[in-house]
C-alpha cells in the first residue's frame, strides 16, 4: 500500500532541506531526531512551524526533513521554505495564505565573497602611514 507523501525542497543561505509531508499527528523529525533535540532555540522552532500555522494544518501532517549545510538559523529557514512548498503540493488552495505570509519566497541573501587584498568581503587591512 503506497502511502501519500508530499515533497518540497527549501533553501536558505547555504542550507538545503528536503522535506516530506506524510499524513500523521504532527511530529517533526529533522535528520532522524525530534525537532526539540535538533534545534535548541524555541524561536527557531516557531519559524519552522510558521507554514503549518498559516494554513492551520499543525497536527495534520508528520514532517520528515533531511537538512544539511549552514547553521541553525539557515537550516530553520530552509525547513520553513520546504514545508511551505510541500504544503502547496498537498493543496493548491493554501497558496494565497502562504504567499501573503511571505513563506513561498526564497530568501536570496547570501554571504558576500572575500576579495583579494582585503581581510574579508569589505574589511581593509590596517592603514599604516609608514
Amino acid at each position: 500500500m503506497a502511502q501519500v507523501q508530499y515533497i518540497g525542497t527549501g533553501r536558505r543561505k547555504s542550507s538545503v532541506a528536503r522535506v516530506r509531508l506524510v499524513p500523521g499527528d504532527g511530529k517533526i523529525i529533522v535528520n532522524g531526531r525530534e525537532i526539540e533535540d535538533y534545534i535548541p532555540f524555541a524561536a527557531l522552532r516557531e519559524v519552522v512551524k510558521q507554514p503549518l500555522v498559516a494554513t492551520e494544518t499543525l497536527g495534520a501532517y508528520d514532517v520528515l526533513v533531511n537538512v544539511n549545510g549552514g547553521g541553525y538559523t539557515g537550516q530553520a529557514g530552509a525547513i520553513r521554505h520546504g514545508i511551505a512548498r510541500a504544503l502547496l503540493q498537498a493543496d493548491p488552495e493554501f497558496r494565497p495564505s502562504l504567499k501573503s505570509a511571505g513563506l513561498l519566497t526564497r530568501d536570496a541573501r547570501m554571504k558576500e565573497r572575500k576579495k583579494y587584498g582585503l581581510k574579508g568581503a569589505r574589511r581593509a587591512p590596517q592603514f599604516s602611514k609608514r
